[in-house]
């Protein structure tokens, strides 16, 4: 079954015995319960300890999440799901099961998520966690730190916030797994239309379902999509640790995966035009998209991309601007809205100083390539001449 095709049906439609007249609802309901009942005590006692499927704790487990969590196995092909609260969640989680029985030791990417990096610099080092970087996208010195440091968790982003690198995911994680590491990718930007990371050979791959996923700017959460070994891990963590994305907010991501791929395909297509609009500008410096020929990592974007799909993110620099100028373009814009999120259906700008890697040293942000003039667009559904033109007025 293709994954268009998934995203609508999966997770849904499942009989619920207790209901009279063997009725399905045709969208899983929104089970607000905290606790469940059953006939007998010693039933409960089988379901509490595991022996029989069911539900009995909504820390545990919860039928609306459950749909969601089946939902988002299929779109990853993985064997199970975990959701959560928020993206950062499932990244903490993820990692926490990475190295339950490993050497406590991260192997990170370079370019990250600024609040990813405060994860691993902040709480994780302090709490005696070796964490190391290392530029994801040179394969030698990948290889070489994993040597050196023989890490228990390598973490990589499928398409890096805001830069747009891409690794080459298949071969990491063979060094990965070579190496007994658990490889952990963060595959918000790409989506499962884009990229599976378990297809080639991750561990775990994580989402902020808050972004394309859910894609309306009204949930929080985040999933966690596990080979067997690792959903065992996370199932087990969650029970104790109580990460649980709310009924309600899987209710709605449920239902904006629904109609998710044909929202990516067009904003690939929007993020295309926007992206070489952009390039001809004479106000911008530098366009970051991966549809450029002269991407640096195009030969693995050609690889491990579908044709003609390069995401919707379009990362891009104006001509001598700092924070002042930056802050008047923005103000200029009329359409694009002017958030910290991105992957909604409304077309978003962020910049990255002052929000995504806001917490990242200035000489950090300047050795990875986030100068002061640049901005991170999410270019959204609408009419692409409506974006481009609002661009150009704001740009003026």
């Amino acid at each position: 079954m293709k994954i268009e095709t998934k995203a609508i049906h999966a997770g849904d439609r499942k009989a619920d015995p207790s209901k009279p007249g063997g009725f399905v609802p045709v969208t899983t309901p929104i089970y607000t319960a905290a606790s469940y009942i059953y006939e007998s005590t010693a039933q409960l006692d089988r379901v509490l300890g595991r022996e029989e499927e069911g539900y009995c704790y909504s820390r545990y487990d919860n039928p609306t999440n459950a749909a969601l969590e089946e939902l988002m196995a299929s779109l990853e092909n993985g064997h199970g799901a975990l959701a959560c609260s928020s993206g950062m969640t499932a990244v903490h989680i993820a990692l926490l099961a990475a190295l339950s029985d490993r050497r406590k030791s991260i192997l990170a990417a370079s370019a990250l998520y600024g609040a990813t990096t405060s994860l691993l610099n902040k709480v994780l080092e302090p709490l005696g966690i070796q964490v190391n970087f290392v530029d994801i996208c040179d394969l030698d010195k990948v290889r070489a730190k994993i040597d050196d440091h023989q890490p228990g968790c390598v973490l990589m982003e499928t398409i890096s916030n805001p830069l747009l690198r891409v690794g080459d995911m298949d071969r990491i994680a063979e060094l990965a797994r070579a190496a007994g590491a658990a490889l952990v990718v963060d595959n918000t930007f790409a989506t499962p239309l884009l990229v599976r990371p378990l297809e080639h050979g991750a561990h775990m791959s994580v989402h902020s379902v808050t972004k394309f996923l859910a894609g309306h700017g009204d949930v929080m959460g985040g999933v966690i999509v596990s080979d067997q070994e690792h959903h065992v891990i996370t199932r087990n963590l969650s029970r104790t640790i109580g990460p649980m994305l709310g009924p309600f907010e899987s209710y709605l991501t449920m239902r904006g995966i629904k109609t998710f791929a044909l929202r990516m395909e067009r904003q690939c297509s929007n993020a295309c035009r926007v992206a070489s609009w952009l390039a001809s500008h004479p106000r911008v410096s530098k366009v970051h998209y991966l549809a450029d020929p002269a991407h640096p990592d195009a030969a693995v974007i050609r690889r491990l991309l579908p044709e003609g799909l390069f995401g919707a993110i379009v990362t891009f620099e104006l001509k001598d601007a700092g924070k002042q100028e930056m802050f008047r373009f923005m103000d200029r814009l009329k359409l694009v809205v002017r958030a910290t999120s991105l992957g909604d259906v409304h077309s978003l700008i962020l910049y990255p100083v002052i929000a995504s890697h806001r917490d990242v040293s200035p000489k950090q942000r300047e050795r990875l390539g986030i100068h002061d003039g640049l901005v991170r667009l999410c270019v959204g559904i609408e009419a692409v001449d409506d974006i481009v033109a609002d661009l150009e007025q704001a740009l003026a």
